[in-house]
Order: structure tokens, then C-alpha cells, then sequence
């Protein structure tokens, strides 16, 4: 439990009653955390105790926790995978919920590889709303004047698809979009987007976006906020202005439409909006002919106070490319949540992102922890593992999280790893660290993504004094040489094209790399030669942009949508390579030495 000196102050004075009553809910969930989440498994326990599922575990009634964990197993989406099918095949008895199942939730087609089907009900709606109307009353306590304009918000939606059995499965934002809470939410003065519905629901991408780049650049002046799921998405839609500003600026100077908004519900709203403006449109053509798109965003939404993006985890690397072309506008990361559930929200909004913290709200789910230690054996059903409840974790210590959900996933393991970092009240708060999964191997080694992170970031340092950065990366274990070595795909943003990065710099950052990673990987390198030197792949700009077309044109959801750390599948490895403009490799073995084995 927290001790007082962790325990946080109050929010701070509400924006209006509404507001009000939301920070109180934050208040009554975050003192009241181990309540909240007792009376919530009960409930959950009691409703779905007539489920095929939950009888196999013999409960007999009981829904108190010391059962619960004891008879119960922790799951992986593998083990729920017969199941799971059996829903999408059409078996509607109550096989994980004893409510119907409503749909199922995509996860990104980037984690782990596959996309997975979460089963959902349709109440999870509800909790999904509630959490939503918590974070413009927190962000409101930081930025006071958000009803005085817009929020410039690129979202869209996807194409939704059907299981055998005839139910939805489309990512969950694709579902909240396309609900009626959504679609008839009540007007907010605080939480206004440019974006009409017409444009976040239109299925093509194109048209989307464009009409969504239309609106923001049309309401320009009143726009105070600007915003994507991820940051990769934001950065999306700067490229587009970039390739299609020229149309853009025709659209708005003749006050026509273009004729590729061909869907007719979106063209009769768009169309209502467009009106000749020759003032805009000669200062869309001046900002944007230039070559310089340092600060672009705040050039042509001069009232942004702030962007509304995910720079946590693997989003991380794109901070230095947001503060170039915001001028370096704080990022606010506003909530946690993944297609199984959603988690919780950050009580600081505007923290900088290597402080960013979720507080978990305890009404989403039940939450469970197993302490994270990189080297214990795997779990078995012989020895099930000791984990922890919400408020009964440690400040300091690593865990996986564990969820259980009303509908159905019984202790299953999310894959997220999270780091405590203090209490709100008697609510934990979190820094996520990473997916738990391994990127790279060639041997005994193993490389996950936040060290790989950390050995570009390392690398990149080397680049700066050439005005240059990493736009963007995925890597690739290469194990066709003998003996294998890890393969490095970059992006570069060379601001100075006269003084770019000489081939010997390009050639040290590949041994920043391998000086920053493991011992296992330097080992290997160094003493067993079972790893060949580290290898950079530069490829030309505009490449990570045709991967994320390919993906999308493949199915994946484009708000859900993160460039894969590590990839292996022929078609996007021949796409980058087709697309390499140079080749490094690291020119001397890392540092190890046999002290420093574990």
C-alpha cells in the first residue's frame, strides 16, 4: 500500500461542474482502490460463474480473491485461442461470458506478430465512455481554455470484417467510432474536433484524411490542440500535407472540393464547409512550398498549445521529429488502453514524456501483477506464480500486468511490462516500459525493444552534430550470412544536405549500437563469434511511408497502426531493401570482457 509520503494533493480546482464531478469519481476510485477492486472481481465472478469456462475451475459459487487465485490459472491468448474460435465460428452458448458476445476487438496487427481476436460485450462501451469523459476535465486543470477553440484531431476508422460466425471484428477504435457514443455524444465546449463524423467514419484513408486536412487547415486560427492516437499517425499527416498541399490550397482558393471525395455523404458536408479564401490559400502555398518545415504545425495552427499524441514506449523515437516540426510544443499522453481493455489515464497530462505516468482506474477491470524478472524460469501450471494485487505493488518494481474482464478473459496476460513510479491516493501509478517480447536473437542472445531503443538512441548521438536524425527504424536478425548478424533499417532526416553524415560516422554508429547492447549479444560478438558485426541499411525518405501503405493495404488498421520493430516477412524485406541507398557495418568488435557474464 502507499505510504503518506507518496500519497499525491488533490487535482487541483475543476473548469466547470461537470468537470467537478469527474475529478471526484477520480477521487472516490483512487482512495477506495482495493474496495473498488474486491467488490469488482466478486461481481464479475457471479455473473460469469455459469460459464463454460469458469466451471471447468470448480469455484463452486465463491468469488472472493483467495479462490479465485487459487483455483484459477494465469492465461496467454495461445491458451484461450480454442475458445476464442469457437465464438467466431458462431457457438453462441456462454462459453467466457454468460453476456452475448458483441464483436471482436483487433489487436494491432504489429504485436507479436498476429492479429489476435478480444472478445468483447457490448457494456464495455459504457466503461470505455467513462474513462474518455475523465480526461478533458484532468486536461483542462493544466491548459485552461480549451472551449475557446478546436481540437485538430486526425482519427479514422477501418473497414470491419466478420468471423465465420458472423460477428464484427474490427479494432477497437474502428467499434467506439461507429457506436452511437460516439456518433451522438452531447456537445462539450472543451472537446470540440474540426473533423466532421462524415470524415472520421469515411472508410477510405484518403478521402479521411484529406477532408480531416481540409477542415483543420479551413478552421486554422481556431484550432488549440492537435492530436493523433499515436505519434507515428501525426506524422503521418504531416507528410500528407507535404505531398498534397498544392490541391489543398486549390480546394481552398476556388472554394470547390476535390473530385476524390467521391463518398456523398462526406462530399455534402465537406462541400457546406468550403468557401473561396484566397488569403488562406496564397498562405498555405507560402508556408508550405518552402523547404524548410521546421515548426510547420505551429506556422499554420499558430494557437496550438499543445500536441495530443502516445510517445511512450516504442513511440518514443519519434520525439525529436514531432519537436521539429512543432517547435517543440509539449506532447501530452493522456491514456492507457489496448484492445482487451482499457487501463487507465494520466493525471499529468503535460508532463514530458520520460515522466509520463498512468494512474490504473480500478472500475476498468480486475488487476493482477506478476513481478517481472528478466531471468526467472518460465511460468508452468505446476508453479503457478505469486502475483499481486492493484494497490498491494511496489514502487520501484517491474511487472507484468495481468487483466480480468467481465467479458471473459479470466487472468490473462496482456503482455505489457510497467514500472511503479508513486501512488495517486491509494492508486498505484505506472510507467510503461515495454511489450514483453524479444525483437532479435542470432544465438543466446536476445535483444527486446527497449534495448534496442536505447542502442539507437545511443548511435544517434553521433549524428546530431550533422543536423541529422532518425526519422524512423526496423531491424531484421539476419541469418542467412554464418554467422548471423542484426540488420538495422534507417530513415534519416538530414536538415543540411551539405554536411551530412560521412560513411565512417555511419560506420560508428553501428558499433554505438553493439557497445550498447547486452553482454549475451557482446559475448557472442567478441568470444564465440557466433554474431557478425552489426550492419546499417540507410534507405531513401518517403520508405517507412510506403511500409505502413503496404500494412494498411493488407488489413491493418491505420489508427492502430506501429511500424514493426523487427521484421521478417519476404515482401516488406524486399520492399526496404529495393529501397537502400547505403550499407554500414560496424568497423571493430564492442567492449566485453568474461567479468561482466551473468
Amino acid at each position: 500500500m502507499a505510504i503518506e509520503s507518496q500519497v499525491s494533493t488533490p487535482l487541483g480546482p475543476p473548469a466547470c461542474e461537470k468537470d467537478a464531478k469527474a475529478l471526484e469519481f477520480i477521487e472516490e476510485m483512487t482512495r477506495n482502490t482495493d474496495a473498488v477492486q474486491e467488490r469488482l472481481l466478486a461481481e464479475i465472478l457471479s455473473r460469469n460463474a455459469e460459464t463454460e469456462y469458469l466451471r471447468r475451475f470448480r469455484l463452486k459459487g465463491a468469488t472472493d480473491r483467495d479462490t479465485f487465485k487459487a483455483n484459477v490459472p494465469v492465461v496467454t491468448y495461445e491458451d484461450l485461442q480454442p475458445e476464442i474460435q469457437r465464438i467466431a465460428n458462431g457457438d453462441r452458448s456462454p462459453i467466457l461470458s454468460s453476456h452475448p458476445i458483441s464483436e471482436f476487438l483487433t489487436s494491432s496487427g504489429t504485436s507479436a506478430g498476429e492479429r489476435k481476436l478480444m472478445p468483447t460485450i457490448h457494456e464495455e462501451l459504457d466503461r470505455r465512455q467513462k474513462l474518455y469523459s475523465l480526461l478533458m476535465p484532468v486536461m483542462n486543470l493544466y491548459v485552461p481554455g480549451l472551449d475557446k477553440g478546436k481540437g485538430l484531431y486526425f482519427l479514422f476508422v477501418k473497414a470491419e470484417t466478420k468471423t465465420p460466425g458472423g460477428l464484427l471484428a474490427r479494432p477497437v477504435l474502428t467499434s467506439y467510432y461507429r457506436s452511437e457514443h460516439f456518433k451522438t455524444r452531447p456537445y462539450d465546449p472543451y472537446n470540440v474536433y474540426t473533423s466532421p463524423n462524415e470524415a472520421i467514419l469515411c472508410v477510405d484513408s484518403f478521402q479521411s484524411m484529406y477532408t480531416q486536412m481540409l477542415c483543420g487547415l479551413i478552421m486554422r486560427e481556431e484550432v488549440l490542440r492537435v492530436g493523433a492516437v499515436f505519434a507515428s499517425g501525426l506524422l503521418r499527416a504531416i507528410r500528407f500535407l507535404q505531398l498534397n498541399w498544392q490541391q489543398l490550397a486549390h480546394d481552398i482558393s476556388t472554394g470547390t472540393l476535390n473530385p476524390k471525395i467521391t463518398e456523398p455523404s462526406l462530399r455534402e458536408v465537406i462541400s457546406k464547409l468550403v468557401k473561396p479564401n484566397t488569403q488562406l490559400s496564397e498562405f498555405i502555398t507560402k508556408e508550405c512550398s518552402e523547404d524548410n518545415w521546421e515548426g510547420i504545425i505551429t506556422r499554420i495552427w499558430p494557437n496550438t498549445k499543445f500536441l495530443d499524441v502516445i510517445v511512450t514506449g516504442a513511440m518514443a523515437q519519434y520525439i525529436p521529429t514531432l519537436d521539429y516540426y512543432s517547435a517543440g510544443l509539449p506532447l501530452s499522453c493522456t491514456m492507457y488502453a489496448s484492445s482487451e481493455c482499457y487501463f487507465g489515464l494520466n493525471l499529468k497530462p503535460m508532463s514530458t514524456p520520460s515522466e509520463v505516468t498512468y494512474t490504473i482506474m480500478p472500475n476498468m477491470a480486475y488487476f493482477e501483477f506478476l513481478p517481472h524478472e528478466p531471468n526467472a524460469p518460465a511460468l508452468s501450471r505446476d508453479s503457478p506464480p505469486r502475483l499481486v494485487d492493484l494497490a498491494d505493488v511496489e514502487v520501484g518494481k517491474e511487472y507484468e500486468l495481468i487483466i480480468t474482464t467481465y467479458a471473459g478473459l479470466n487472468r490473462y496476460r496482456v503482455g505489457d511490462i510497467l514500472q511503479v513510479t508513486g501512488f495517486y491516493n491509494a492508486a498505484p501509478q505506472f510507467r510503461f516500459i515495454r511489450r514483453k517480447n524479444v525483437l532479435l536473437s542470432i544465438d543466446s542472445d536476445k535483444t527486446d525493444e527497449a534495448e534496442l531503443q536505447k542502442a539507437i538512441e545511443n548511435a544517434t548521438a553521433l549524428i546530431k552534430e550533422f543536423n541529422t536524425s532518425v526519422v524512423e527504424y526496423t531491424s531484421y536478425a539476419d541469418t542467412k550470412s554464418i554467422p548471423g548478424h542484426y540488420v538495422i533499417y534507417w530513415e534519416l532526416l538530414v536538415k543540411d544536405p551539405a554536411n551530412s553524415p560521412t560513411d565512417d560516422v555511419l560506420n560508428q554508429c553501428c558499433l554505438a549500437m553493439e557497445e550498447s547492447l547486452n553482454t549475451v549479444y557482446r559475448q557472442g560478438r567478441v568470444a564465440d563469434n557466433s554474431i557478425g558485426p552489426l550492419e546499417i541499411r540507410v534507405v531513401k525518405n518517403g520508405t517507412f511511408e510506403e511500409l505502413m501503405d503496404y500494412a494498411i493495404s493488407r488489413g491493418a488498421s491505420i489508427n492502430q497502426y506501429k511500424v514493426p520493430r523487427c521484421v521478417n516477412f519476404t515482401p516488406i524485406m524486399e520492399l526496404l531493401d529495393s529501397r537502400v541507398v547505403s550499407v554500414h557495418f560496424s568497423p571493430a568488435a564492442p567492449h566485453w570482457t568474461p567479468e561482466r557474464r551473468r
